[in-house]
């Protein structure tokens, strides 16, 4: 077997001593150096771009204060909102409020009267503003329940009703088989409206 001569083991070795070094550069360095060199480097690059987009934050707070302020007071000048200072007030508001509306819609209490009315905490799911709840159930006239909708739901401050049920007590005349509309109905609901933001504790 003839060794190869010196101008052909020289190439060799330079091939075998870059091999060597590639494999030494691989195992030795860029696993441990070059590697996590470059990861940090990439999170240097994102926490700059972070630092960035707060800075440009920060530079708009005076533009959006000045907006939230211009909310702030819109809303606190909305007839949509209860304007009492407290859910307990609030609830008692909403009672004058059903008590006034039925004495404009049966001023004697002969058509429509209260049977009962109950502050109630609302218990449902977390809302943007306060809900201020007050169970009512009343014996009334279809006619005169009807109008007493339409002032709870077009008026000022907005009112909503929930959980409405009518049950009728009318009772049937068995000579003609028609219905005797003297007796009102027994109607149950919830009556309920929000108050302004940031109020709602006792």
């Amino acid at each position: 077997m003839r060794l190869p001569d010196k101008a052909q083991s020289r190439p060799i070795a330079i091939g075998l001593l870059l091999l060597v070094l590639a494999l030494g550069y691989l195992l030795g360095l860029h696993w441990w150096w070059t590697a996590p060199m470059a990861s940090m480097g990439a999170q240097i690059e994102q926490l700059r771009d972070q630092d960035l987009r707060l800075r440009m934050t920060i530079a708009q707070k005076p533009e959006i204060e000045k907006r939230l302020a211009q909310v702030r007071e819109r809303e606190a000048a909305n007839p949509g909102f209860l304007s009492e200072a407290s859910v307990e007030l609030a609830q008692a508001d909403l009672t004058q409020r059903i008590e006034s509306q039925i004495a404009q819609v049966s001023p004697d209490h002969s058509a429509c009267t209260i049977v009962q009315r109950t502050p109630t905490p609302w218990a449902g799911a977390a809302e943007r503003y306060p809900r201020v709840v007050v169970q009512v159930r009343l014996l009334c006239g279809m006619n005169e329940f009807a109008a007493l909708l339409h002032a709870f739901e077009s008026g000022r401050p907005e009112l909503f009703v929930d959980n409405l049920n009518i049950l009728s007590q009318h009772t049937f005349v068995a000579q003609n088989d028609t219905t005797d509309t003297s007796q009102p109905l027994n109607i149950s609901f919830d009556l309920y409206g929000y108050l302004r933001p940031g109020s709602g504790k006792p």
